[in-house]
């Protein structure tokens, strides 16, 4: 991903709330198929990595990015942010 696309979604990441929390358990199967039914549905997405989770919220990123096939968008303090392109539904607009 090149920075302009990168910046492109970051603005439109800003506004919306997260939807998941990483806890205690970390990276499970449940968190992943969570995490890519989300991503199939809205494109991209926001989570919570809490402070009880067992990875820092750069590793955390990097593990659901490479378990889901997304891309990490940016990591926020505890905010983590996540884009998959769909291919059969195109909801954000990167042109």
């Amino acid at each position: 991903m090149d920075s302009k696309t990168r910046a492109k979604l970051r603005s439109l990441a800003n506004p919306i709330e997260a939807i998941l929390q990483v806890g205690k358990n970390g990276l499970g199967d449940a968190l992943q198929k969570q995490v890519d039914d989300a991503l199939t549905a809205r494109e991209m997405i926001k989570l919570t990595v809490l402070e009880t989770c067992p990875e820092p919220p750069r590793e955390m990123a990097a593990a659901l990015a490479a378990a889901t096939g997304a891309e990490v968008v940016q990591v926020v303090g505890r905010k983590v942010t996540l884009y998959r392109k769909n291919p059969e539904k195109t909801i954000i607009d990167l042109r």
